[in-house]
């Protein structure tokens, strides 16, 4: 028997049954552009449905080309398009799941030069301004969707979700944000409802009764000016007569300055609206965001707060992540860290999505790890990321591995990121590689230093080195004085830091440090301190779910100085999705940022540095 009841029992939705209560939601791949795509697609998407996912949604597909995210994306307005998908739902079906194609219209956040949307506004996160559109397009946008859930059910999909959240082009109609409109798609709420609706009704109309439509449904827009909770409800219900088979949740718009899917949120941290929602309709409700294991997924549906909980992330980390639940294999579950790096980041630069902690995820096709014919002997030095993963990869196909580690435990540098608030998801990566060490017989020497006279004695076939990477030495004057410290001092070794401190470097890793020293005494994973912080209304009494008295950080006691060489924007090369939430929580602590700083040299007094063609001296306790 497995303790996970509710996630696994089916939903009968009255014309079909889904096997158990786990939507994959959507994603974009960037498959969906390639030559070659939809074969990858398939082999992608029928893991997943072996893996145990009940319903699958595909990445967006445009209805037409105004609404594709750039110029020449993945679109179904056609007979010849339509043909392509059939390899996906087969290839579905025959994993033993559904699968829906989410219709999505990017509206005024596609970045190409024919945007249209309801008016003429600008969105913050795009430079082109959107064309608005007029009544004879509207009623051709509408005829486009219905066109193309039409396509999706002959191409075998079991339905499809209309993407009505995240400040996309439906999304666009319905609140005053956007819809600056004087006719009768606009002003009123009823007008402003009047395009999702109709899209809907039309979508219902060309795919009949035994056929999943989804709406995904903003049931908190976190931007001024979005939807009150009161017209959520009111839309809900409107959809639920206009056919709709369920509502999915969506959380927050693209351009809202709250983080809704990184990490520093806390897990299940949004499905309390799902719940708020749930006694107002009568179709199942899909709750989502931050739900990253089978026992939150199971307690979000034994509160009753959705009838489903969607998972997308964490099927990217882990096409099993539902079989292994099934089986109570839970402690061999790749959980998902909510990193961002591989996936959302790898696709706003143009890349196929992949996964930090499982690099297969949408290269099925091409990294396999096949049983191997003759065993080798070989040793592994360093169990950090890399060499945990060369050897219980390794060991798994079937190699004899010895895995040499010189500190008392795995994970390497793993083990600093968890100490940096809201990255302690990292301890869910070093769980499972100590079962992966476990399950594959990995031989794992700790403690063990390794002199490589010593290793070329032995009877080994191949010798990996993962040693990693240390701190880099600075060549200034007085760098060695005992108040110059490294990242290591502080973040392993628990060093005692001033009350005045100056971080030469503003990378990944100096972000971290100036994170980890002035958030000392905080409960990150507290739901309702995130809630104040970055200013969410839970009463949601304002338009778009909004605090009145907007985000209350906490400044830091501790007066931190974050400095860089480069002239350059600081935390450039942070991550396209998380480098804003964090350049704004320093900011918000009372982190001063400097950069093109010429650092000249170091003594009791502090650093001593060129700043705007000015000599200053940062008279603090500590350097890092």
């Amino acid at each position: 028997m497995t303790e996970y009841s509710k996630l696994l029992s089916p939903l009968d939705i009255g014309f079909t049954k889904i096997k158990n209560r786990v939507l994959m939601g959507s994603m974009h791949t960037g498959l969906e552009e390639m030559p070659d795509g939809f074969e990858k697609m398939a082999a992608y998407y029928k893991e997943r449905a072996k893996g145990g996912a009940g319903l699958i949604v595909t990445g967006g597909f445009s209805p037409n080309a105004s609404g594709t995210i750039i110029e020449g994306a993945g679109m179904l307005h056609n007979e010849h398009e339509m043909e392509k998908h059939k390899i996906i739902t087969k290839a579905v079906h025959n994993g033993g799941g559904k699968i829906a194609l989410q219709i999505l219209h990017t509206g005024r956040y596609g970045f190409h030069k024919n945007i249209v949307a309801p008016s003429k506004v600008r969105a913050p996160i795009n430079i082109i301004k959107p064309r608005p559109l007029c009544e004879d397009e509207i009623k051709k946008q509408i005829e486009d969707f219905a066109k193309c859930a039409a396509l999706a059910k002959k191409a075998g999909y079991d339905g499809v979700e209309i993407m009505g959240s995240e400040g996309y082009l439906i999304n666009q109609f319905i609140v005053p944000r956007t819809n600056l409109r004087d006719d009768r798609w606009g002003g009123s709420f009823e007008n402003r409802i009047r395009f999702p609706l109709e899209i809907v009704k039309s979508v219902k109309k060309a795919v009949g009764d035994k056929f999943i439509i989804i709406f995904r449904l903003s049931l908190i827009d976190l931007v001024e000016n979005g939807s009150l909770w009161e017209e959520v409800v009111i839309l809900a219900k409107e959809l639920e007569k206009a056919g709709v088979t369920m509502i999915n949740s969506g959380i927050g718009w693209h351009e809202a300055r709250i983080p809704t899917i990184a990490s520093m949120v806390p897990r299940g941290a949004f499905t309390w609206l799902t719940g708020k929602l749930k006694k107002h309709v009568n179709i199942p409700l899909v709750t989502t965001n931050r739900i990253n294991n089978p026992k939150i997924a199971e307690a979000v549906l034994e509160r009753g707060d959705a009838d489903m909980v969607c998972m997308a992330r964490p099927f990217l980390a882990d096409p099993e992540f539902i079989k292994k639940a099934s089986e109570n294999r839970e402690d061999e579950i790749n959980t998902c860290v909510a990193c961002n790096q591989a996936c959302l980041d790898h696709i706003f630069e143009g890349k196929i999505a992949s996964c930090l902690v499982n690099p297969r995820a949408c290269h099925e096709t091409e990294i396999n790890y096949k049983p191997v014919k003759k065993a080798k002997n070989i040793a592994v030095i360093g169990a950090g990321p890399a060499g945990l993963s060369f050897a219980t990869i390794a060991a798994g196909r079937g190699h004899n591995i010895i895995l040499f580690e010189k500190n008392n435990k795995i994970g390497g540098l793993l083990n600093l990121a968890i100490n940096v608030p809201g990255k302690e998801e990292f301890k869910e990566t070093i769980r499972y590689f100590n079962k992966m060490i476990e399950k594959n017989k990995v031989d794992l020497h700790l403690n063990a230093k390794v002199n490589p006279n010593d290793i070329a004695k032995e009877n080994f076939d191949m010798v990996v080195v993962a040693t990693g990477v240390g701190p880099r030495q600075v060549d200034i004057e007085g760098a060695d004085l005992p108040h110059v410290l490294n990242y290591m001092d502080v973040l392993a070794k628990g060093k005692k830091v001033g009350k005045k401190v100056a971080i030469i470097g503003a990378g990944g890793i100096g972000f971290d440090v100036a994170h980890y020293l002035t958030s000392e005494n905080e409960n990150t994973n507290n739901k309702e301190a995130f809630f104040k912080t970055w200013g969410i209304d839970i009463q949601y009494k304002e338009r778009g779910g909004l605090a009145n008295e907007g985000p209350q950080f906490r400044l830091s006691e501790r007066k931190v100085w974050l400095l860089q060489r480069k002239p350059s924007k600081m935390g450039k090369n942070l991550g396209k999705t998380t480098g804003w939430i964090h350049r704004m929580v320093l900011k918000a602590k009372g982190v001063c940022m400097l950069n093109g700083v010429i650092y000249k040299k170091i003594d009791n007094q502090g650093l001593y540095i060129k700043e705007s063609g000015k000599d200053r001296l940062l008279e603090v306790d500590n350097i890092i």
